[in-house]
C-alpha cells in the first residue's frame, strides 16, 4: 500500500462527514420552513382553520412562503459569505454586523414585490398594494429575526476568532512564524525595518511595513500610534495627559525596550486613541 493512501482515506472520510453535515443541515432547514409556512398560512384565514367547516388547503400563501423563504434564505446565505470574507474574517463589530443586517433586508426588499406579484399572477390572483406592503413589512421583521437566530451563534464564532484565536505569519528572512493576536505587544519600525515585540519582551523583525501590518490586523485590539508603532490594547499599562493634548502611553514593563521608551500620541490622535482605549 502506498505511504500516502492512509492520508487520503482520513481526507476522504473527513470529505464525507463535512457533506452529511452540510446535507443534514440544510434538511432540518427544509423542515423548519415546511412547517413554519404550514402553521402560518393555516392561521392566516379563517377559511384555513384545520377545524372550520368550510376548511381549504392555502396553497397559494404556502407555495408563496416556501418560494419567498427560500430566496431570503439565499440572499442571506450569498450576503454572508461576502461579508464573511470581506469584513468578518478581519474583525466583528456592531457597524459590520449591522450593514450586513440593513443589507440583507434591503435585498430582500428589493426582491419581494416582484416575486410576490409573479406568484400572485401565477395562481390567479389579485395584487392588492395595501397587502403587498402589509406583507413586507412582516416579512422584513420575520427575516430579520431569522437571519440573527440562524447566523448569531456562527458571527460569534468568527468573533471570538478575530480577536483571541486570530494568527499573523510573520517573515523574517528565512524563517516564518505564527503569532496570535495575544502573542503580540506591539509592532514598531525603526531604521526602516518593522520589529514584532511579544509580550515577553522577545523581538522578531519582519518583513511588513507598518501600513501593510495595519490592512492585516484588527483594529479592535491594534491602534496605530503614531508613523512608527501600532499598539496592542492589552501593552498598555499607563496613560498620561502631556503638553500641548499629547498622551504619553507607557508600556508594561515586561514589554519595554530602548526603541519604544517613550510613545506619544498626538492631539489629533488623541480623541481616536481613547475611544479605541476604552
Amino acid at each position: 500500500m502506498s505511504s500516502t493512501q492512509p492520508i487520503k482515506n482520513t481526507v476522504k472520510k473527513a470529505w464525507h462527514i463535512c457533506i452529511s453535515s452540510s446535507a443534514w443541515l440544510w434538511f432540518q432547514r427544509a423542515i423548519v420552513l415546511i412547517i413554519f409556512s404550514l402553521v402560518v398560512n393555516h392561521l392566516a384565514t379563517r377559511d384555513s382553520f384545520p377545524d372550520g367547516g368550510s376548511y381549504r388547503f392555502p396553497i397559494e400563501g404556502f407555495l408563496a412562503s416556501i418560494i419567498l423563504s427560500t430566496f431570503i434564505g439565499v440572499i442571506a446565505h450569498l450576503n454572508f459569505k461576502f461579508y464573511k470574507k470581506k469584513y468578518f474574517s478581519k474583525k466583528v463589530e456592531a457597524s459590520t454586523i449591522a450593514g450586513f443586517l440593513a443589507s440583507t433586508l434591503g435585498y430582500i426588499t428589493i426582491m419581494y414585490i416582484p416575486v410576490n406579484i409573479i406568484v400572485d399572477k401565477v395562481v390567479g390572483g389579485q395584487t392588492i398594494f395595501y397587502y403587498l406592503l402589509i406583507g413586507l413589512l412582516l416579512t422584513l421583521l420575520l427575516s430579520f429575526i431569522g437571519v440573527i437566530l440562524v447566523y448569531a451563534r456562527t458571527m460569534y464564532g468568527l468573533y471570538i476568532v478575530s480577536v483571541k484565536s486570530a494568527e499573523i505569519t510573520i517573515e523574517s528572512g528565512a524563517k516564518t512564524t505564527k503569532l496570535t493576536y495575544e502573542d503580540i505587544a506591539c509592532f514598531y519600525s525603526e531604521n526602516k525595518i518593522v520589529y514584532t515585540v511579544q509580550n515577553d519582551g522577545s523581538t522578531m523583525n519582519t518583513d511588513f511595513t507598518l501600513n501593510e501590518l495595519e490592512e492585516k490586523i484588527n483594529d479592535q485590539l491594534f491602534f496605530r500610534a503614531n508613523r512608527k508603532i501600532i499598539l496592542h490594547k492589552d501593552a498598555v499599562d499607563q496613560i498620561e495627559k502631556i503638553e500641548n493634548g499629547k498622551l504619553r502611553i507607557q508600556l508594561k514593563a515586561s514589554i519595554k525596550n530602548d526603541a519604544i521608551a517613550e510613545i506619544n500620541i498626538s492631539r489629533y490622535k488623541r480623541k481616536a486613541f481613547m475611544d479605541w482605549f476604552q
